[in-house]
């Protein structure tokens, strides 16, 4: 692999990469969940979802997305890893200390200044963080997407637990 020099911001991600596949263990794997788990969490950087679970690679499929919420592009996602690539159970993983904590305006308005926009401004106020004004009312909407969506329906086994990020511990929801 090519890059550009010694000021490249990836050097770092390709000699790890380089290492990493010079005794690559994972090429006998599957593109199927061995375990038929489907596992829907935070992209959040304190979740290792395979340790978490007890699970190991190619066990699960893994989707990630800000604050583990079930948006349109997770469900086209949850929809082929169920029909397609042998998930038969899903868990929904938020998370303690969730940077989405708050509403969509407040969300917005952190955006807005981080990124130096008006708040105002059609890329910030037609923005939809989704974000968590309650954790508890989101996971539970979130599974009722998930249930209702026709292509997984009623019957696809579905369950939540909230993460926490200070003690690696699961909580079960009753969902």
């Amino acid at each position: 692999m090519e890059t550009s020099g010694p000021d490249d911001a990836f050097a770092d991600v390709w000699a790890a990469n380089a290492a990493f596949a010079a005794d690559f263990p994972l090429a006998a794997l599957s593109g199927r969940a061995a375990r038929g788990l489907a596992v829907i969490t935070c992209m959040d950087t304190r979740i290792d979802p395979l340790a978490v679970l007890g699970q190991a690679p190619g066990d699960a499929k893994i989707l990630r997305t800000a604050g583990a919420r079930v948006t349109g592009d997770v469900l086209r996602s949850l929809v082929l890893a169920v029909h397609l690539l042998g998930a038969n159970r899903v868990l929904v993983v938020p998370h303690t200390d969730c940077g989405l904590v708050g509403s969509d305006d407040q969300v917005r308005a952190q955006l807005a200044d981080a990124t130096g926009r008006a708040r105002n401004d059609p890329a910030i106020a037609g923005y939809q963080p989704e974000a968590i004004a309650d954790p508890s009312a989101a996971v539970a909407d979130d599974v009722d997407r998930i249930r209702a969506h026709p292509l997984l329906g009623p019957d696809l086994v579905v369950g939540a637990a909230v993460y926490d990020v200070a003690t690696g511990r699961l909580q079960p929801v009753d969902v």
